[in-house]
């Protein structure tokens, strides 16, 4: 006899679900072997004198679930490769619903020459079907408590989930749940549905779902679908949707006028936005601000989603791809024990990435990369950088500094001024060279505070905020006077400027 090994189903309750095929499997089988005899209709297959064993032992041989699944397969594989007997084994519900050891078989056994057969069962899944009262078509979920993620959460389908064996995991499912629905959104808990004398459906706010008791093998979650503002405005298809809308010959006249090159102030402003939220350190305002920023990428992406170039799930695609591939020492088999090893690991995916699309790296200028339309500042940093990484950088901060003072002495001779104390003036020359000298200091600056290890446009930013207080404060002790900056002299004004520099931060609010 060719050896075998034959899953059944047992279905979800008692023996009232239990199909006339599988039962007559398991009476003429020699043996069977049940994945738990924690099951309703085990009693029965008892009474009816059919033999069952269980690898109820191997759940506390083993500390995870995955081992537990593991070990009965190569179980079953060990017995059914040393008898001519075929080995029949019974598992909860449907043998392809939430049964690992169902998959697990299904692969092993064909290279291990043993044949493979999976006879159906009812599932949980029709006991809720039927005692939820909903159509699966409608848009259904099946989603394991064990492993539960707001990711995989959508509040537009029905949602069952299965595998809530105690409280614990009804804690962490409620968890995972309360991070995309209310805190008093409606959840249904149900255990031993179909089982005559032990079934139960409770409704229940979220909040109390770890509150209620009798969580066990044959428990499971219904989460009704729902189209409320406060759930479906958390997910990323209702931005896609609203945008998309807004853009529609029924949307708003002013976002269906809008171009690439109309709006592309609007990126820059709000990016500036975003950034002066971090500066303040201010949550509930990089909150909005980073929705307002995220507001014009889904507006650029659906205006070429329009013309069928790319959509907004295409950009979050390729930004996927981009991170995976990058970042080898996480996703890949590639090491990096600090920032400097994950940098170089991210450098070297840059440049295979060059050479895919037919760019030479080596044959490409260091400065390569560097964005055109950065702010000035940021710019000139970026480009040192990039210089430095191949050597074209000065030696000592002291070579940096004599620097700054020669591009400071020839900006002082183009407009006239004496570059050294008690020299004589000379004539001014043109505009233009005064701003070319006035870029190169500028440039020699930002040099000096690359020595520094700082970032010229924080150190700016910073300078501005401190004018902006301080010169808030001489405007408020003016106000108190009943006067304006314009109405002041400025000895006044230069008077409560010296005041403000001696206070704090925030006593100069």
């Amino acid at each position: 006899m060719a050896k075998a090994i034959t899953v059944v189903g047992l279905g979800s309750g008692d023996e009232n679900q239990l199909t006339l095929g599988v039962l007559r499997r398991l009476t003429a089988a020699d043996a069977v072997y049940l994945r738990t005899e924690d099951h309703p209709v085990v009693p029965y297959l008892k009474g009816q004198g059919i033999a069952c064993s269980s690898f109820d032992h191997i759940y506390e041989a083993q500390s995870s679930f995955e081992d537990v699944y593991e070990a009965i397969a190569a179980e079953l594989l060990r017995l059914a490769a040393e008898t001519d007997k075929q080995v029949v084994y019974a598992v909860p519900g449907h043998p392809f619903v939430a049964e690992r050891t169902t998959l697990l078989l299904r692969e092993r056994c064909a290279a291990a020459g043993i044949s493979f057969e999976a006879v159906g069962g009812e599932s949980f899944l029709d006991q809720a079907f039927a005692r939820f009262g909903f159509d699966p078509i409608e848009g259904f979920q099946l989603l394991d408590a064990s492993s539960l993620s707001m990711s995989v959460l959508n509040p537009r389908l029905h949602t069952v989930i299965g595998q809530v064996y105690d409280m614990y995991t009804a804690s962490d499912a409620k968890l995972a749940l309360m991070e995309l629905y209310p805190d008093e959104h409606t959840v249904w808990v149900g255990h031993a549905l179909g089982v005559a004398g032990s079934e139960s459906m409770t409704a229940v706010p979220l909040y109390e779902l770890d509150r209620l008791t009798g969580y066990g093998n044959l428990s499971l979650i219904y989460v009704p679908p729902t189209q409320a503002d406060a759930v479906i405005n958390k997910t990323f298809p209702r931005l896609h949707e609203i945008v998309r809308i807004l853009r529609s010959p029924e949307g708003c006249p002013w976002d269906r006028e809008q171009t690439h090159q109309s709006i592309r102030k609007n990126l820059i402003e709000e990016t500036y936005e975003v950034l002066e939220t971090l500066d303040d350190d201010d949550p509930d305002a990089m909150c909005e601000e980073m929705g307002d920023l995220l507001l014009q990428i889904m507006l650029h992406a659906q205006m070429e989603e329009e013309t069928g170039s790319f959509t907004a799930y295409d950009v979050i695609a390729g930004l996927n791809e981009k991170l995976l591939r990058r970042h080898p020492h996480v996703f890949g088999s590639r090491d990096a024990d600090n920032s400097e090893e994950a940098l170089a690991r991210w450098e070297e995916v840059k440049a295979e990435e060059k050479r895919q699309k037919g760019l030479k790296p080596e044959a490409l200028s260091a400065l390569h990369g560097v964005p055109r339309d950065l702010p000035g500042l940021m710019k000139a940093y970026k480009l040192q950088k990039k210089a430095a990484k191949v050597g074209f950088d000065w030696d000592r901060m002291e070579d940096v500094l004599a620097k700054v003072e020669e591009e400071l002495a020839e900006l002082k001779a183009e407009l006239g001024l004496p570059a050294e104390a008690g020299a004589s003036p000379s004539a001014a020359v043109a505009p233009e060279r005064q701003v070319e000298e006035l870029g190169d200091l500028l440039f020699a600056l930002v040099n000096l505070a690359r020595f520094l290890s700082c970032d010229p446009e924080e150190a700016l930013s910073r300078t501005n905020r401190k004018f902006v207080r301080r010169f808030t404060y001489v405007e408020e002790k003016l106000r108190e006077r009943g006067l304006k900056p314009a109405d002041a002299t400025l000895e006044e004004m230069e008077r409560y400027w010296q005041e403000a520099k001696t206070l704090s931060p925030e006593e100069a609010l």
